[in-house]
């Protein structure tokens, strides 16, 4: 209870954060009327929970940040190749890839650097096997394919080193719940 509550703090500095900055100066004023209209977005629009499962390791978090840069400069410089060379357009496809990744947060997460990186877009999401279907630009041969397999692979693993590892991992009470159909309150009424 203490960690979530030290969340909703953390989310309501944010917003008067947010506020002092769009009223462009710090005064009290702003202050204490980013803090009023924070705690009111809070009370009257709240955010669903968000299971947080295990710790964060700051050297494979560091790797990973340094993974993504060389990705997305690599995925780049590959796609001005592929938009500047003469000949005809490269060979595009859907491929498939199951993640091991446990948290939908984590899992989030990955969904997201994979779409920032040039060239590929996630187009669906299975969330209780874990696949994902990425579109890729360059398919033309099977060593491309063969490494976007990697990329993605690296991508996963130095997500679960950063977020979920099994000596840390502690599934959180609304882990793969949907507390919609969970609660006691809503059986029995239509």
């Amino acid at each position: 209870m203490k960690r979530e509550r030290l969340l909703q703090f953390g989310a309501l500095l944010w917003l008067m954060a947010v506020w002092i900055l769009l009223w462009g100066n710090v005064s009290w004023g702003n202050i204490l009327g980013g803090l009023a209209v924070g705690a009111l977005i809070m009370v009257l629009m709240p955010l669903p929970r968000v299971p947080v499962e295990g710790r964060v390791h700051v050297l494979p978090l560091l790797r990973l940040a340094v993974m993504f840069v060389y990705y997305s400069l690599q995925s780049s410089l590959q796609i001005a190749y592929l938009a500047l060379r003469p000949g005809p357009p490269p060979v595009t496809g859907v491929l498939r890839y199951q993640l091991g990744i446990k948290s939908d947060l984590v899992l989030t997460l990955c969904i997201d650097v994979l779409n920032l990186i040039p060239g590929t877009m996630v187009l669906e999401i299975d969330q209780v096997r874990r696949i994902v279907y990425v579109h890729v630009l360059d398919m033309g041969s099977q060593k491309a394919v063969s490494q976007f397999y990697r990329t993605v692979a690296q991508l996963e693993r130095l997500f679960i080193e950063a977020f979920e590892r099994d000596s840390d991992w502690k599934p959180s009470p609304w882990h793969n719940r949907d507390l919609q159909y969970d609660d006691p309150t809503q059986e029995g009424s239509s």
